[in-house]
């Protein structure tokens, strides 16, 4: 069976025969020893059609394609142009080589042409990459590496631009900072505790917490012109006036040395540098809450933001995180203990990262890993309806987090938590509910836009509100007001005419007949609307008709 080869470079598509080729003795270490050699490989491989691309452009949707498995029309075409015919019903006598396997079943799905991708055709490619300028004529090493290099480029910016996950990216990131600034700003907060406490080392025993520690430091400089009019100042800092005096009175008896002033200036400054990094730390905090609301509001209202920013940055993004089932998600961040537990054959890890949630801290401890086991599942859940969701709302991680809360009831107390179908119903009617009520409030104000757009003609609408109906009014003013705001035809005033003339000869026929009999003359002739009005004259052709046939009757 003819073996064909098709290579993708950055210059365009490229197809080459392989000759001589046993398929029982192929062996792929000859064929790596092979390669090196041109004039070996030349004698195997040999270029049977050249496809370049038209512009950068093309070349960069050509590489997206077949990075993403697809083929383009312009691949077929090149492919069914340079390939043996296959007859219909039959088997095809020849193999298409190819680097990617989703490309290969791509091509097989739409053209039936039967691709194979392996370890011997991979290193039939190799050597084509290594030789590819000496194959076509006119191509430079130059230009390919220029082409090679552009196209890189365009492609690494692409996938950087239109990156699915870009969005969790600020997360991850923010995330990794916030732990970072946790880990320097304890670790410098003991710096300026040790350095300040050669001074003033009673301070250490009375205030406790650090950023309140270096604002202290800061305020206080000089121990020794610490008095009792700096209170207010130190009431503001710590919160409360007792502590104020009590640091007055320990500095007035304090063991500690005197500093130098220029000690005392770096003091100063590494504790201002410790303050401005625990405000800046704040509001990365605040940052972080704001993101996951926008990103995973369902994940941050069940399992907290920290915690479920954490997961998403383990996992590498909220698509990967919707992928994990929960018993990954269970043990996510404690892979180390779960391949020693395999490894000495030990009890596995029953949490991972969702220790740090608040559920399983007030489980007790027989009942830690079923509440694990049914938060990751919750977790799961949240994540999937955060990533495929096209409605951005937290309430199904609100009535997640009622669950947990039951389930905690239930391992407590063994009160029956509800069902999870029945809590799923009530969540979606109250999203639906939601926008439901949303699109009302859209609907009410496209109305108020349109009252204010009617408004600006009042004066037209007024009018005609003030006009009475044709009905109401008589016939000739209703024939002058159609005649001014309709102007009629020739063709349908002269139809109106006639069919006038034709009912009032009929009247006249009818109420002679009546005076005839009775005796007793008629009172004047109704108006046609009149008469439309009481029911007794029927209008149209078909009313025409039988008034007619009617007074021929009578008259017979």
């Amino acid at each position: 069976m003819a073996l064909y080869l098709l290579f993708e470079s950055a210059s365009g598509y490229s197809l080459f025969h392989a000759y001589g080729l046993d398929e029982i003795g192929q062996n792929t270490e000859a064929v790596r020893n092979s390669v090196l050699d041109l004039t070996r490989f030349g004698k195997v491989v040999k270029l049977v059609a050249f496809h370049p691309f038209s512009s950068a452009l093309d070349a960069l949707n050509q590489c997206n394609a077949v990075s993403e498995g697809l083929m383009t029309e312009e691949l077929r075409n090149f492919l069914e142009m340079n390939l043996p015919k296959v007859k219909e019903g039959k088997k095809a006598k020849f193999s298409l080589g190819v680097a990617e396997p989703k490309v290969g079943s791509q091509i097989f799905e739409v053209t039936k042409i039967p691709c194979q991708s392996n370890e011997f055709v991979l290193e039939l490619l190799r050597g084509v990459r290594l030789h590819f300028d000496r194959f076509i004529k006119d191509l430079k090493p130059s230009d390919l590496e220029k082409a090679q290099l552009g196209l890189g480029h365009s492609y690494s910016r692409a996938k950087v631009k239109f990156n699915v996950n870009r969005v969790d990216n600020m997360v991850i990131q923010a995330i990794f900072l916030l732990d970072t600034l946790d880990k320097d700003i304890n670790s410098f907060s003991m710096r300026v505790r040790e350095w300040y406490s050669w001074h003033f080392p009673e301070l250490v025993k009375i205030i406790n917490d650090n950023y309140l520690y270096a604002r202290v430091a800061k305020f206080v400089e000089n121990k020794s012109d610490l008095s009792e009019g700096h209170i207010p100042g130190l009431a503001d800092i710590v919160g409360d006036e007792d502590k104020a005096k009590e640091i007055v009175e320990a500095a007035k008896a304090s063991m500690g040395q005197d500093l130098s002033p220029i000690d005392l200036i770096n003091v100063q400054q590494f504790a201002q540098r410790v303050i401005n990094l625990s405000e800046y730390r704040k509001k990365l905090y605040e940052y972080l809450v704001t993101k996951m609301t926008d990103i995973a509001p369902n994940l941050a209202s069940l399992i907290g933001e920290v915690v479920g920013a954490r997961l998403i940055s383990h996992a590498g993004s909220l698509s990967n995180l919707a992928k994990c089932p929960s018993s990954t998600l269970q043990i996510l961040g404690a892979e180390k203990a779960l391949f020693r537990a395999l490894k000495t054959r030990g009890n596995t890890p029953k949490y991972g990262l969702i220790f740090h949630s608040s559920f399983i801290g007030r489980a007790s401890a027989r009942n830690k890993g079923r509440i694990a086991r049914y938060l990751a599942n919750k977790c799961s859940i949240a994540s999937r309806i955060d990533c495929f969701s096209e409605v951005n709302t937290s309430v199904f991680g609100q009535k997640l987090r009622e669950q947990v809360e039951e389930r905690l009831d239930f391992y407590d107390k063994g009160v029956a938590p509800r069902k999870n179908v029945d809590v799923m119903k009530v969540a979606i009617e109250s999203v639906l509910s939601k926008g439901s009520q949303e699109n009302d409030d859209g609907q009410q104000n496209g109305e108020i836009s349109e009252k204010k757009s009617k408004n600006k003609k009042k004066s037209k609408g007024e009018n005609v509100a003030a006009e009475p109906m044709e009905e109401d009014r008589p016939p000739e003013v209703a024939a002058d007001e159609h005649a001014s705001i309709e102007p009629e035809t020739d063709k349908k005033k002269k139809k109106k005419k006639k069919q006038d003339q034709e009912d009032e000869v009929v009247l006249i026929e009818v109420n002679a007949h009546d005076t005839e009999q009775n005796g007793t003359p008629k009172k004047k002739k109704k108006s046609r609307v009149d008469l439309d009005n009481d029911g007794d004259v029927q209008t149209g052709t078909e009313g025409k008709k039988k008034k007619k046939k009617k007074v021929k009757a009578q008259d017979d």
